[in-house]
């Protein structure tokens, strides 16, 4: 009103409050904002993606806009970030070697990538994964497909070829070598391929064993984390480990019949022949596009092209991030958190008093460099001690294998014979309907009259109007039941744009 505005918008006090400052982090603020709605976040996901690194922007602007002291209230949650960040940013500098690569006929990529044997994860992990050769910014979360007892030094992903990155994947994988390599010669390493990771991340512990009846609703590609499920279970009755299922409903839809294999890629005969006398396992699959089965059905698709790598001397996920070692990323924190004590502390005594500097904005510039700095020169010898113990771990393991090269021949076999079996497993209770759309209403009721007042747990894995469905059923049944029929307990396992 009094026509100072834009002075007062380019001031830039010593002391109080930068308006200059302010109106530069507001700015990358609401950049970053504009870009995460929905339209432009589901269309434009590499603008999302790329201007939300503006954030270095609006918090070092925002601690020159207000000064040290009311940049505190932030500081926090801020810090958590700072601490993690550099931590993923550690261990995704180191490149995995990537055991097996296969595209099956469905359109969908495996990667089975090499992991330490003192990695731990569960079967509702999931990893984020970037491939040099096809972008250096872009980071893609994937749900694991296989189990943490499937073997010790392998994890395994499935990818639906949906976009230009997942494209630009599958024809670096079938422009691989052509040959398949002799027993006698190791198998080299593709150029092709060099892959970094960041996780395993998820739920520290595996809620759906905690459930004595589950059902898993998937759409399409969402089948994925399913099948680590199925196959932790298998595993765990065959080996006699605490596991509660023990009536599992797998509804599944798909689009086209020929997404079908990727369930059969799962050989639950040769995991635990005998499950069937112990779980009592149902799928009930729907082909929503299709009125009629093809002529293959049944033949279950092989991989397009595969290659592999060797296992002894790999280079395998870094254990700094995830489900692993949570004594060391204890230290971690604590170390980090005290050295930007030390640092806050130190500057105020040595630097800011003696030479009684009273600025806001350099006060609040000192603050957030402290920040930075303190877990990269604290937090950073820790986890230079976490490197060297994961190291001396890996090497006492590899002593203890006195037939090392024959065990880690046999792993290579069976990570690549896990997804590649053309085994049909086809169970009496299993039914494909084709043209319709599953009815969870009537799903959910069958399961109540037949499974009693015990308790179910329904976790779903797809696209959100699948999930809205299912979560709105769930509740519906729940305000409907009998004394004697269950509660559904509602997870979603999916990711969303």
């Amino acid at each position: 009103m009094q026509g100072r505005l834009l002075e007062e918008i380019l001031q830039w006090k010593n002391i109080g409050v930068a308006n200059l400052a302010g109106v530069i982090s507001l700015a990358a603020g609401l950049f970053m904002w504009g870009t995460s709605l929905k339209p432009v976040r589901r269309t434009y996901f590499e603008l999302f993606f790329y201007t939300h690194q503006l954030y270095i922007v609006f918090v070092v602007f925002l601690a020159l806009h207000v000064g040290d002291f009311i940049f505190t209230i932030a500081a926090g949650g801020i810090f958590l970030f700072v601490l993690d960040r550099f931590l993923r940013f550690c261990q995704s500098r180191k490149t995995v070697n990537v055991i097996s690569a296969s595209c099956l006929p469905c359109g969908t990529v495996e990667l089975v990538i090499s992991k330490p044997g003192n990695l731990q994860y569960n079967a509702l992990s999931f990893i984020f994964l970037q491939i040099r050769e096809l972008s250096w910014l872009e980071w893609h979360p994937f749900s694991v497909s296989s189990s943490p007892l499937d073997g010790k030094y392998h994890i395994a992903v499935l990818i639906k070829v949906l976009g230009k990155w997942t494209e630009k994947l599958r024809g670096s994988i079938l422009n691989g070598p052509k040959e398949e390599p002799q027993e006698e010669q190791p198998l080299q390493p593709h150029s092709n391929l060099t892959v970094s990771v960041e996780g395993p991340y998820g739920h520290s512990s595996p809620y759906h064993l905690t459930y004595k009846n589950l059902i898993l609703v998937a759409g399409g590609i969402g089948i994925s984390p399913f099948l680590a499920i199925l196959s932790d279970i298998l595993h765990r009755i065959k080996d006699n480990k605490p596991c509660m299922p023990r009536n599992i409903l797998i509804v599944w839809a798909v689009k086209k019949s020929d997404e079908l294999p990727l369930l059969y890629s799962l050989d639950m005969e040769s995991i635990c022949p005998f499950f069937s006398d112990v779980l009592n396992l149902e799928i009930q699959t729907y082909v929503t596009r299709e009125s009629e089965p093809q002529l293959e059905d049944g033949e279950v698709g092989k991989s397009v092209n595969s290659f592999g790598y060797p296992i002894r001397n790999k280079r395998g996920v870094s254990v700094l991030v995830g489900t692993g070692n949570i004594i060391w990323s204890g230290v971690y924190v604590m170390v980090s958190t005290i050295g930007l004590v030390l640092s806050v502390g130190l500057l105020q005594i040595f630097y800011i008093n003696p030479f009684d500097i009273t600025y806001w904005w350099y006060k609040g510039l000192l603050f957030v460099i402290c920040m930075v700095a303190s877990p990269i020169v604290f937090g950073g010898v820790v986890i230079g001690l976490w490197h060297l113990w994961e190291r001396k771990t890996l090497a006492r393991e590899a002593r203890d294998e006195d037939d090392g090269p024959k065990i880690d021949t046999l792993e290579g076999n069976e990570a690549r014979a896990h997804k590649e079996s053309s085994q049909d497993y086809v169970a009496s209770s299993n039914s494909i309907q084709y043209g319709r759309r599953p009815d969870f209403k009537e799903i959910f009721g069958t399961v109540s009259q037949r499974w009693g007042e015990v308790d179910v747990g329904v976790i779903v894995c797809g696209p959100p109007t699948l999930q809205s469905s299912v979560a709105r059923d769930c509740r519906s049944q729940n305000l409907s039941r009998g004394s004697n029929h269950p509660i559904f307990h509602f997870n979603s396992h999916s990711f969303d744009l």
